[in-house]
C-alpha cells in the first residue's frame, strides 16, 4: 500500500510535484533500479547522461523517504571515515587515504555540477559551520581543520574562535568553530525531483506508487512488482532504510534511527538576521547532534537527536522544542509550523555498503546520517560500475561489515544501548 508525503515543510514547499505512472505490463531496459531516493535517482541520471536505458522503480512518490525529509546539509562529513580508510586499504593500497579524503568533497562537486548545468531550482547556498559544543571538542575540531589546510580544500575552511561564531550566530552556545564555503545547504526533496526530471528528460523511465515484490537473479535479472515487471541487464537496489527486500543477505547489517526536524514559522527579517545573518547551515560536535538553517522563507529549520529504537517518536516537538530554545532562547515560544520524521539507515562501522548479491545484481545503503552528498558520489560509482570500472566499487564492495544475528529489532535494540554508552562518554569527557 502506497502512502503520501509527511506532512513536513519540504512537501508544503514542493515546486513541481511528481506525477510518474504506476509500473503496468512488461518493460525492457538496461538497468533496473527499486527506490527512487537519492541513490536511485542520482544513479539514473549518472546512467542516462551515459546512453544506458533505465527504469527507476519506486513504492511511493519519488522523494519520499530520507531523501525528502532530511535537514538539507550537504557537507564533508563522511560517516566511519577512520575504518574506511583501514580497510580500503587492501584494495587501494597507499591511495586509500587520499581516495577517503577526496571523497568528503565529491558530492558536493557533483551536486554544484548538476544544478547549474540543468537549472534544478533547490534553494543552494553555500557557507556551514560545524560548531563546537564543549571546550574538549576543540582538539579533535583543530585536527580536522589543520587536515583541511594540506589539501585543496583549505581555500575553502576557516577557524573561529568562541567570538568569531558569535559574530556569526545569535546564540553563545559554542566554544570555536569550522566554517566551511565548498559545503552547503538547499532543499532537498525540489532537488530530488529536479534530479528526477533529469533522468526523465534524458529517456529514463520512472514509476511511482509501484513497489516491488520480488527481485530475479540470474542472467536474466527483473525486478517484479504488484502489476508488473521490468527485465534488464542490472539491478540496482537503492531503498536504504526504507526497503525490506533481500533479507537472507541484507538483514541484521543496517538499522533503521528516527530523526526528528521541526520548522518554525517564518522569521521577519530582524529576528533571522540576528540568529543567522549569513545565512550559514550548522550542526555541532556532539555523538547525536542538533543541526539547523534557515529556509528560503526565513524559517529555522531545527532538528535533533536521534530515535535509535527503530520506533518512531511520539511527539517531535515535545523533543525538539527544548533544544531549539536552549541554542536560540530569543526564539522561546515561537510557532512552529512543521513537524517531521525519517529512517536514516545506520551502519556499525558508520561506512557505507555497496555490493553485489549476484552477479548482475547491485545494491548500495547505510548512509548513516550523511546521505545528500555520499548518496550522488555513490550514484557516480554505480554507474561506473556498470559501465564496467569497477575499482572505486570494489573498494567498497571489499569493506567488512558486521552482521548481528537473530532480528533487526536484536540490531537495533544494540545500537540503541552502544548510542547511550557513547553519549555518557561523551558527558564524562
Amino acid at each position: 500500500m502506497t502512502q503520501s508525503r509527511p506532512p513536513s515543510y519540504y512537501s508544503a514547499s514542493v515546486i513541481r510535484e511528481s506525477d510518474y505512472p504506476i509500473l503496468e505490463g512488461n518493460h525492457r531496459v538496461d538497468v533496473a533500479i527499486v527506490g527512487g531516493g537519492f541513490t536511485g535517482v542520482a544513479t539514473a541520471v549518472e546512467l542516462s547522461e551515459r546512453g544506458y536505458r533505465v527504469a527507476v522503480i519506486e513504492a511511493n512518490k519519488i522523494g519520499w523517504g530520507a531523501s525528502g525529509r532530511n535537514g538539507g546539509q550537504v557537507t564533508g562529513s563522511l560517516s566511519g571515515e577512520d575504518a574506511m580508510r583501514r580497510q580500503m586499504r587492501r584494495t587501494l593500497g597507499d591511495e586509500a587515504a587520499d581516495f577517503v579524503w577526496d571523497l568528503r568533497w565529491r558530492g558536493q562537486r557533483i551536486i554544484r555540477e548538476r544544478v547549474e548545468k540543468y537549472a534544478i531550482p533547490c534553494d543552494l547556498k553555500h557557507g556551514h559551520l560545524q560548531a563546537a559544543y564543549q571546550p574538549s571538542h576543540l582538539k579533535a575540531l583543530r585536527r580536522d581543520y589543520n587536515a583541511s589546510q594540506s589539501h585543496w580544500i583549505g581555500e575553502h575552511v576557516h577557524w573561529l574562535d568562541k567570538a568569531g561564531v558569535e559574530d556569526l550566530l545569535g546564540t553563545r552556545l559554542y566554544h570555536g568553530a569550522i566554517r566551511n564555503d565548498y559545503n552547503m545547504h538547499l532543499h532537498p526533496l525540489n532537488l530530488c525531483l529536479g534530479e528526477a526530471r533529469v533522468a526523465a528528460s534524458l529517456g529514463a523511465r520512472i514509476f511511482e506508487a509501484s513497489p516491488v515484490v520480488e527481485v530475479v537473479h540470474g542472467e536474466s535479472p527483473a525486478v517484479i512488482g504488484e502489476h508488473g515487471r521490468v527485465e534488464a541487464d542490472s539491478v540496482i537496489l537503492a531503498g536504504n532504510a526504507y526497503h525490506h527486500l533481500e533479507r537472507q543477505r541484507l538483514g541484521g547489517k543496517l538499522f533503521p534511527a528516527s530523526l526528528g526536524i521541526v520548522t518554525t514559522a517564518p522569521l521577519d527579517e530582524a529576528t533571522a538576521n540576528a540568529i543567522n545573518p549569513q545565512d550559514l547551515a550548522v550542526y555541532d560536535t556532539r555523538f547525536v547532534l542538533d543541526y539547523y538553517r534557515l529556509t528560503a522563507d526565513r524559517r529555522l529549520l531545527f532538528g535533533g537527536g536521534a530515535n535509535y529504537s527503530g520506533r518512531s517518536s511520539a511527539d517531535i516537538t515535545a523533543e525538539l522544542r527544548p533544544r531549539l530554545e536552549h541554542t536560540f532562547p530569543q526564539l522561546e515560544g515561537v510557532a512552529l509550523d512543521f513537524q517531521w520524521q525519517g529512517l536514516a539507515g545506520i551502519v556499525i562501522n558508520r561506512v557505507p555498503m555497496l555490493g553485489k548479491l549476484s552477479p548482475h545484481v547491485y545494491y548500495a545503503q547505510g548512509y548513516s546520517g550523511h546521505g545528500i552528498a555520499t548518496s550522488h558520489l555513490v550514484g557516480e560509482i554505480l554507474a561506473e560500475a556498470v559501465d564496467g570500472s569497477r575499482r572505486e566499487f570494489d573498494a567498497f564492495a571489499n569493506v567488512r561489515h558486521w552482521r548481528v544475528p537473530f532480528s533487526d529489532r536484536l540490531g537495533n535494540t544494540l545500537l540503541a544501548a552502544g548510542m547511550w554508552y557513547y553519549q555518557l562518554l561523551e558527558r564524562l569527557r
